[in-house]
């Protein structure tokens, strides 16, 4: 071999593990975990639900979660809801942040990955797959158990009436 074909084919070789590091240093998926996940349970004839958990980065940069992905409905967005003149409306995001060392709190008034069109009721005791798909292209896949979940307001009416109930006797 003569040297500079030599050093070319070292220099190569040290492109190739150069460009092989990044690859090597762990995805963002990697660095999630999921925490308390669960799809809401709606009334028989209701075709639209949401999915909450909390999203916890461990990686020392931020990630976002760029796309949601079930086929246990038509579509999967996710979604935020905000106040347009004393409306509360939910709205698609393009993406949700995840901060480095922290968490992204996906809660029913606020984001959420929302199933629109289920193709079946969900009952207690389904799972739904849900794919979570972050800015590098990375997933993770998340068993979301389905549940009975009681508004603030519902809670609040029953205290009320429970409240005016005693008073009456």
């Amino acid at each position: 071999m003569t040297g500079k074909f030599h050093s070319l084919r070292i220099a190569a070789c040290m492109m190739g593990t150069l460009i092989a590091v990044p690859a090597l240093a762990g995805t963002a998926a990697e660095s999630i975990s999921v925490d308390n996940p669960y799809v809401r349970i709606v009334p028989p004839g209701m075709t639209n639900t949401g999915a909450f958990m909390a999203i916890k980065n461990a990686d020392g940069k931020d990630h976002k979660l760029v796309k949601a992905e079930s086929s246990a409905s038509k579509v999967t967005e996710l979604h935020t809801h905000t106040n347009e003149g004393g409306v509360m409306k939910m709205r698609p995001v393009k993406d949700i942040e995840i901060k480095a060392k922290g968490e992204a709190v996906l809660k029913p008034g606020s984001l959420h990955v929302m199933l629109i069109g289920l193709k079946q009721e969900l009952k207690v005791g389904d799972n739904v797959a849900i794919t979570l798909t972050f800015e590098d292209g990375s997933s993770k896949k998340v068993e979301v158990p389905a549940r009975m979940i009681q508004t603030e307001m519902k809670m609040e009416m029953k205290q009320e009436m429970m409240h005016d109930h005693k008073n009456m006797h």
